[in-house]
């Protein structure tokens, strides 16, 4: 899995999100920014990345810093 992989997916899942992700193929770091983060905690935004990674999480993808944010955060 590359940093570009994950950067796709979660572009799939969030049509129009800011998607950066860093990463060494073990431990990657995502920053998020969409709409659909609003009005939404921390453990929510999370859970709904996590979602859209479905089974790669916890396999393929080892370890996962995120970071979600609204548009105006």
């Amino acid at each position: 899995m590359r940093p570009e992989d994950i950067k796709q997916m979660i572009e799939y899942g969030f049509p129009g999100a800011r998607v950066s992700v860093t990463g060494d193929r073990h431990h990657f770091e995502p920053v998020v920014v969409t709409r659909e983060f609003a009005g939404k905690g921390m453990v929510q935004r999370h859970q709904i990345v996590y979602r859209t990674l479905g089974a790669k999480l916890g396999n393929e993808i080892h370890a996962l810093s995120l970071r979600t944010l609204a548009p105006d955060e």
